[in-house]
This record gives C-alpha cells, structure tokens and sequence, in this order.
C-alpha cells in the first residue's frame, strides 16, 4: 500500500478500478480477489455478487458482463475460509507446512465461475498483477505463480458442476460448500467433486416429511430451471407421490436473466395461487432473485400463504425481500430449509477485531469497507464486528470451515512422511486420494466425519423461520433439525408447537376421519378423495385409510367405528335391579297364594269358602302358584330347559287356574239361573270340564314342544352385544320369527278366559254373599286387558335384554288381578268380619236379595209360592242353591183387599240328614216410592 496515498482515497481509487476497468484479454470485469500465499494453495469461488448485467452488442464486439448486487453474507463466507485458514496455520496440526488462498468471486453467474476458474489452471497466462501489492507487481511473474492445490466452491449447483467439468480433467479435488444436486455424485462424471453437504435428495425427502407431518398433501411448486431446480424437482416429485402428496401446480422460470418470459412466468405462478384457494403451502426450490420477482408480483389473493423454502433461498431474505412492496408478515410465513448450521467463536472474534488492515490483498473485503465509507460510516467503528455477525448464515461457518478442516486433515496425512518444502508437491489425483479417505472433527472430540463413496457428507437439515425484526428478517430462528441418518425432524423448544400453531391448511380434500375409508375417484389426484362410513363390523383406526379392517372373531364394530370391542353377551339376569323388582313380587304372589291356601284349608267348613266351591278353589290357588313360580323361568341366562319350563308351565298352569274360573262361572249359573230339574243342570260335572279344558293345551304344549319347542337363541344389536333370549317360535325364510303354536296357546287361554267372562258378566247381579260372578268378571277383564296389550307388543317388538321381563310383568297383572278379585275379599271376610261368615247371614241376605229382585219387577204381583214359608238352603256337594221361582198365585195388597202371599219354595229337596238352618214368615208390606208406584216389600221374621 503506497505511504503517500490517504486509505480512503487510496480505497476509492482501487475500488473504481476494480469495478469498471477492462481486463485487456476479455469483457469480464475485474473480478473481486483475495490472496494469501502458502505451501498448500486453496482456490475459492464465492458469489459475492448475486448477478452480472450484460448487454449483447450490435456489432458483435464482446460487451462487458459486469458484476451486480453485492451480498455481504456471501463476503462473509469468504472471510470464513480466511479465518478457518488463519486458524489451521496458527495451530500445530500440519508443522511447518502452511496453507495459502486465492478467493475470486463468480458473480452467481456459471460463465463468469468458468473464466475465474480457468485463472486459476491457465498459468501460462498473465494472472492479473493490479490486485498485488507494488512488491508483487515489480518481481513477480507469470511462472512464479503456483498453482491451487485444492478449490472450495462454488455455492451453486450450476456453478459447481461447470467448474467441476474444467478441474476434472486436472483431476484437482474440489471441495463445494453449498452445491447440493445428486448430479454431482456421479464419479464417473465428476471425480475430484466432493462437499461438506448432502445432496438434494435428502433434502427433497425432508420438505416432503414436513409436508406429511402437518397433513400438507395439495401444494404448489416453484422452481428454476438448470441441473439444480431440475433434479431437486424430480426427486420432489417421486418423493411426493411415495407419502401422498399432490402438486396443485408446478411452474419452472426461466435462468435466463434477460428472458422476456420471466414476467410472464412469474404472472402465471402468482395466477395458479390465485386460483385455488386450497393451496396453502408453495415449495419453491427457486434462486433468489428469482424468488424477488415472484415475492413483488404478489397480490393480495395470493398472500398470506406458507412458503416451504429450500437451501437455495432459505436464507437470502434481505435480497428476495430488497424493496418487495409487501411486509413479511403481509407475505405470509416463510420456513426455511438450511444445510446444518454450527457457530464458532474464533470467528465472532475475527470479526470483532476486523479492521481496514484486514482488506490487504483483499479486495472483496476492501469494497465493502469503500461502501461503509460512501454512507459516512467509519471503517474502525467498534460496533462493525457486531454488525457483521448478523448477516452471518450460520450454515456457511460450519460448512466452509469442515471444507478447510478436511483439507489440513488430507493434508497432514499425505504429507506425514514427507517433506514438501524446497519447491517439491504432490500430484493433485493425490489429494484428492487422501480428501477421500480422511478423517475430520469440527470441535477437538467432537463426532468425526468423513465424506462417502460419492463424496458427499450427510451432516442434516436445519428448519429455519423467518421472523420480522424491526425493519430486518431473522433467519436464525431455528425450529428443528433433520438427521439424514434417522430420516426424522428433532424440533426445538415448541419448534413444532409454533408451526402447528400457524393453523396451515394445504389440502385438496378433508381428511377422513377414524371410522371413515378414503375413495379416491379415477379422475382425480390420490389428494382429491371422498369419505365413506365404514359398516358393521368394521373399523378404521387412523385417518385417511382406504380400506375397512374386519373385525376379529368374538368382537364387533357399529357404523363409522374406530375400534372393535369384544362382543358381551347379554340377558336378562339376576343382577338387574329390575329383575330383582319382579322376582320379589313373584315371591310375595307365592306366599300370599299359600297364606290363602292355608286360612282356607283352615276354615273349611265356613259358608264363606263352601259357597266359593272350596276343592275347586283349592285347584285354582294351586294353579296360581305355578304361574307365579313359571315367573321365576324368565330370569338368568337362557337354556334350553329354562325355555321350555317356562312356557309350558305357564301355559298349563294358567289355563288350569282359568278353567276352574270358567267352572266356577257354569256352577253359579246353575245355581241361580237354571232349573236344577233340568237335564243340563243334571250333566254338569265340574272336574271333568276343567280336566277337558285343560287337555286341549297339553295337547298344544306338546304339539309346541315338538315341532318348534323354544330355543336359546343370539340376537346381535348395535351396541356391541349379544342379547340372549327364547326364541318361542321357528325362524321364517325372511328371518322374522314363527309364533304360531305360542299364538295358539295364548289363544287358547284367551278363549276360555272370554268365556268365563261373557258368562260372570250375566251373573254379576247376585246376593251378595254369593257375588263371585262380579269379582270373576274384575278378574278376568284385567287378564284380557293385559294380554291384548302384551299380544301385538312382544309379536313387533325388537329383541331386548328386558324382553322377558314385559311378559313376566303380564303374567304377574294377570295372578294378581285372579289372586286380588276372587280370594282377598273372601280371605278380609273370614279374617275381620267374622259375623258375616255365618249361616243366618248368609241366609238373611238371601232373603233381602229376593225382595229387591221382586221390586225390580214390572207385574205388581209377586208370589214366591206355598202358603207356609220354608227355605231350606241345601249345602250338598259342597254347593248352595237357592233358587227364585216364577208366580204361584196372585192376590190384590190395596187398601184393605186381598193380600199378596210370598212364598218360598224348596226348589231342591235337601237330603234326609241335611239340617233346616231356619223358618221364615213374610209379611207382605205395600210401600209408595218416589214414582208414585206400589212396591211390595217382605219382611221378615226368623
């Protein structure tokens, strides 16, 4: 540096000349360079600047490509390489061997890259003196120069893979930092290429497991075209259609920086996001200037969506953001997907102390100290080191600085034995050799790391989000880190709560629930599907399934069930507290059935039970308590057995119990309304007909058990159960059930219990102690009630666990209503009224019974016959008859005329040792009712 010259003149003279001077042997401007000599040389190809303006010429003169944009994260990576190389030069690691750098930069541009690279092979070129220092200028050569052993760079794929094709054939190791396309692991095409970064297809694999893990399945894509945006593309692609991600729609702009299509590229990209408004999510594996042109063509229909950003861009937000008329958050969100990032201190500490002494042989540094001080900032300001750190990509120190860190580690190895001082090297492919096979660690015991058989070191991802800080956007937000060896994320501290919370929704059709089967039409995408209910006994257990899973055997599933449950057999048990009701009342009904029993045996000889028939009472209260016990067949789990006790002892025992009711009904009848001469009142034999009634429904019972006797049978509900109950009849062809014989037994009960009825309702109007035909009619109507309401209910009812309590309910009406009308009033008579439970009471309303018949009359006389009253009340077999005959005689009761006579007569001679209970005298009285008519009225006198 001249003494003479002032820094910040001599800055801007050198500066200018840089920019705008013309080499004499190309149109290329000068590029930016770095230089530091060495034993080992490491050539560097960084994009300080992101593009190159060029303007093709009239005359066909070669016009000046001139470097464009200058992006001071990428001159920090340039400063990385000099620090790590700093760092291994002041360490023990190679001895006395040093390492040396030339750095230039590419401009971002593949033509450009390709010029800076043949600098560094052509040496029997001029290299450009103007970026030396005097000293340099004045003794040095072109056959001083030395080669570079080694090249780290460049960053772009497209770049990386030109500059590869020239070194190949040199067979010069390269070592790129940023370069991810599965291109360059083809060794047959590119030997010498390695990198410090995995290649594109993990990374694919990675934007598509974020996609997958937040159900993103109908997305966009947006790439550049060239070997990078193609491949990455590709294995998307293949990658997406593995996990089932669709893309919506997928556009490739043009790499041609003056392509007049490029607008139209970008409006029909903004269109295609405009257009669906299920698109969410945009993957873009896009350049950065690219992604400027698309983030200022935004409209406000196609904001507020996520962009899935790939490394090429992840971390390029002051450029792809450089005057966007839009604010980030206007934009939408941005998750970023970054090569592994690392810090290191020695580097915050390179910078911190970075002064103008630093741009020495340095020009790529010393043009942004001239950019400081054309804004008026001072280049020794203490605060620039903090400046610089934050426009550091965290990535670049880790990957530039495993790039340097791998070449010492080949170096010390190559060179262990040997000694490469005096002017004696080794064969670049030897290098390359010992790159191969080396060994390298970022931190002292840190995890070694080595590059593969292709060359490529598998380090990860990191998940970035961008955040709007102030007027800036921080890329430093790590969310989450990808292991390539695992293939999952590990997310930070509510990394994947925070990106769950932006409430994301990329879909083409709604999930289908647990329960639900996806269809996917022929026509349409696998994202682009409908839900349908899976049926019974099948089930679906996670979203988006696409077939129903059978149930296992011995479990069962409803419609739309997530889940079979094991199958619970089901009835009507014991343990029902309902059960337990009926059960209890089935137990009162036997013992106040044998309370009855016992006080009748007890007063046996008492008008009140000789008057109720007592031996066919005895026969009906038997019957009571079979159909009271049959009560008890209808609880617990179903058998065979049980299911046939039950009905037929019910059936037999209640028709017993209404056949002795219907004998009860005839006997009244015969009592009180036929002529005991006649020959029909002769034939009546009590037992015979209850035997006979009762013999129609063995008959029935046995044809019943026969043909179709009641069987167990499994009625499957939905509810995961099986109910088990009787099955009372045959199963018809269309699975409804045959209740034919069950019909006719309670058919056959019903008949008789109408029989006995329409002959009770005749003789309801009976004296008093003999009114047996009004409580048989009480008795009765209450069965039928309950048996025409339970007939129509159990035959159309479906099948329950609680089935067989309605008819055990039915069955219980029905013995209490038989049990409460014919036997309770008799039983509170010989219990609490005593004095009515004798001869001359029974007789005493014999008599007012007669006199109250014989007012109900329309002649106005009445004669009972006999001129001398005797009733004789006949108790043989058990039985009274004391019957009211027709007129005998006529006589006038008025005003002193002619008197009528009652007479009563013995209709039914009683036999020889049957005792005369009493004598009465009639006198006949002739009152006036209330109508004005003449009633007669006896009374009378024991």
């Amino acid at each position: 540096m001249d003494s003479g010259c002032g820094v910040g003149v001599f800055y801007l003279c050198l500066v200018t000349t840089l920019t705008w001077g013309i080499l004499e042997c190309s149109s290329y401007t000068r590029p930016l360079m770095a230089t530091k000599e060495g034993d080992i040389i490491i050539g560097g190809i960084f994009p300080i600047h992101e593009s190159v303006n060029f303007t093709n010429s009239i005359d066909g003169r070669p016009s000046p490509r001139t470097c464009s944009r200058y992006n001071v994260a990428r001159m920090l990576q340039a400063l990385m390489l000099i620090e790590a190389v700093e760092t291994i030069n002041n360490s023990t690691l190679l001895g006395n061997l040093t390492l040396g750098y030339r750095i230039l930069d590419s401009c971002s541009d593949v033509t450009t890259a390709v010029y800076v690279t043949q600098r560094f092979l052509d040496v029997n070129r001029t290299v450009c003196q103007d970026v030396w220092t005097a000293e340099d200028r004045t003794h040095r050569t072109s056959t001083d120069w030395q080669p570079v052993d080694v090249i780290i760079g460049g960053y772009h794929s497209e770049i990386s893979i030109a500059v590869a094709r020239q070194l190949s054939i040199h067979e010069i190791p390269q070592i790129s930092y940023g370069s991810t396309t599965g291109l360059l692991s083809d060794k047959s095409r590119f030997p010498a290429f390695m990198r410090t970064v995995p290649e594109d297809r993990y990374q694919a694999h990675a934007i598509v497991d974020i996609l997958v893990r937040y159900g993103w399945n109908w997305v966009g894509l947006v790439t550049t075209d060239g070997d990078y945006g193609r491949y990455i593309a590709q294995r998307f692609r293949e990658r997406a259609k593995e996990k089932g991600v669709c893309i919506a729609f997928s556009t490739v702009l043009p790499d041609i920086l003056d392509d007049r299509d490029l607008k139209t590229v970008v409006n029909e990209t903004i269109a295609n996001i405009e257009r669906d408004d299920r698109i969410g999510v945009i993957v873009s594996f896009a350049k950065p200037y690219h992604m400027m042109y698309v983030m200022h063509a935004l409209t406000p229909n196609a904001t507020g969506r996520t962009w899935l950003a790939s490394d090429n861009w992840a971390t390029s937000a002051p450029g792809v953001l450089q005057n966007s008329p839009l604010t980030l958050e206007e934009i939408g969100t941005v998750i970023g997907v970054t090569l592994k990032s690392s810090i290191s201190a020695s580097f915050n500490r390179y910078l911190e102390s970075l002064t103008a002494d630093h741009a020495n042989n340095n020009t790529i540094l010393r043009q942004y100290l001239w950019w400081l001080q054309t804004k008026g900032q001072s280049t020794a300001q203490p605060g620039l080191g903090e400046e610089l750190k934050k426009k550091v990509y965290p990535y670049a120190i880790f990957s530039v600085g495993m790039a340097v860190k791998a070449i010492a580690s080949a170096v010390k190895d190559l060179c262990a034995d040997r000694s490469y001082k005096g002017g004696k090297h080794f064969q670049p492919w030897m290098l390359k050799n010992a790159l191969r096979n080396a060994a390298f660690q970022w931190e002292p015991n840190g995890h070694p790391y080595a590059f593969d058989e292709r060359g490529d070191l598998n380090t990860g991802y990191d998940l970035i989000l961008w955040r709007q800080n102030g007027q800036e956007v921080d890329m430093g937000d790590i969310v989450a880190k990808y292991s390539i060896e695992s293939g999952n994320f590990t997310f930070m501290d509510g990394g994947d709560t925070l990106i769950a919370n932006l409430n994301v929704t990329s879909r083409c059709s709604a999930s289908c629930p647990p329960g639900t089967r996806k269809i996917i039409p022929k026509d349409k995408e696998v994202c682009c599907f409908e839900c349908e209910d899976c049926t019974e006994n099948k089930f679906t257990n996670a979203t988006n399934m696409e077939t129903c899973l059978e149930c296992a055997e011995g479990h069962w599933s409803g419609t739309r069930s997530q889940e079979c449950r094991e199958i619970e057999e089901v009835f009507f048990g014991w343990e029902k507290p309902f059960a337990i009701v009926l059960v209890s009342f089935s137990a009162l009904g036997i013992v106040l059935t044998l309370v009855v029993l016992v006080l009748f045996l007890a007063r046996w000889n008492t008008p009140v039970v000789r008057s109720s028939v007592g031996p066919v009472s005895l026969l009906l209260l038997l019957s009571l308590l079979g159909s009271f016990s049959s009560t008890v067949l209808f609880v617990g789990r179903p058998t065979d057995a049980q299911c046939q006790a039950r009905q037929v002892l019910f059936g037999l025992s209640f028709t017993l119990c209404i056949s002795c009711v219907l004998a009860k009904s005839l006997k009244i009848v015969l009592a009180f309304r036929i002529n005991p001469s006649q020959s029909l009142a002769k034939l009546f034999q009590p037992y015979l007909i209850i035997a006979a009634c009762v013999s129609v429904q063995v008959v029935i019972c046995a044809v019943w058990l026969t043909q179709s006797a009641p069987r167990p049978r499994r009625w499957d509900n939905q509810n995961g159960k099986v109910i088990l109950l009787c099955q009372e009849g045959s199963i018809k062809a269309d699975g409804t059930e045959n209740f034919l014989y069950f019909g006719l037994m309670l058919g056959y009960i019903g008949a008789l219990s109408l029989l006995g009825f329409a002959i009770a309702f005749q003789n309801r109007i009976l004296p008093d102690c003999y009114n047996e035909a009004r409580f048989i009619t009480f008795g009765l109507l209450i069965y039928l009630i309950c048996w025409v309401v339970f007939g129509p209910i159990y035959a159309h009812a479906e099948a329950g666990e609680d089935q067989p309590a309605v008819e055990m309910m039915v069955i219980l009406f029905s013995a209490y209503g038989l049990l409460g009308t014919l036997f309770l009033p008799k039983c509170y008579v010989m219990l609490f009224r005593r004095e009515a439970n004798t001869k001359e009471a029974f007789l005493r309303v014999i008599r007012e019974h007669n006199f109250r018949a014989s007012l109900d009359q329309a002649a106005p006389e009445i004669s009972l016959t006999s001129h001398s009253s005797e009733l004789s009340l006949s108790m043989h077999s058990s039985s009274s008859q004391a019957c009211l005959v027709g007129p005998a005689g006529e006589t006038e009761a008025r005003n002193g005329g002619p008197s009528s006579v009652m007479q009563l007569v013995h209709v039914a001679p009683p036999p020889p040792n049957t005792p005369v209970i009493s004598e009465t005298r009639c006198d006949v009285v002739v009152v006036k009712n209330r109508k004005k008519k003449d009633l007669i009225r006896c009374n009378t006198v024991h």
